[in-house]
């Protein structure tokens, strides 16, 4: 499953600055269970693949996992040993842009503890400082 969009305005873009907190996106709205972001930075297409890959494994067909997040800025590389000049280098591969606090993923219908060691193995695929975060259980 490839993730990068269908087609975008511009084929290239700029860096950008990590910097700022997750203002859309930092509350669970899917889920009972999450994996919420506590560093600003980059997360490649293939690294959140890898995550759902594991999620997915882990639920062994229970529980429904939701992917919170969407590399959609192409980030370009020039080949190595190139001389300086020539423009700007291709599409080497796509990131989302994530901010702390956002929720990267949640789960539901499976126990805690099956969520919590999910959400852990799918920690240790991305390359930020995450936290496992539950739903307040609001008493109606």
């Amino acid at each position: 499953m490839a993730l990068f969009p269908k087609r975008v305005k511009y084929r290239k873009s700029q860096r950008g600055r990590r910097k700022g907190v997750a203002m859309t996106g930092s509350t669970m709205s899917f889920g009972e269970y999450g994996l919420q972001c506590l560093e600003n930075g980059w997360i490649k297409n293939t690294q959140i693949e890898a995550a759902r890959v594991v999620i997915s494994r882990h639920l062994k067909g229970g529980g429904k996992a939701w992917i919170r997040i969407f590399p959609d800025k192409p980030v370009s590389k020039k080949p190595a040993e190139t001389r300086m000049g020539k423009g700007k280098g291709m599409t080497d591969h796509w990131v989302a842009v994530i901010k702390r606090g956002r929720i990267l993923f949640e789960v539901e219908g499976l126990p805690e503890s099956v969520a919590k060691e999910a959400m852990r193995l799918a920690s240790s695929k991305l390359p930020l400082r995450t936290k496992f975060v539950a739903r307040s259980k609001v008493a109606a």
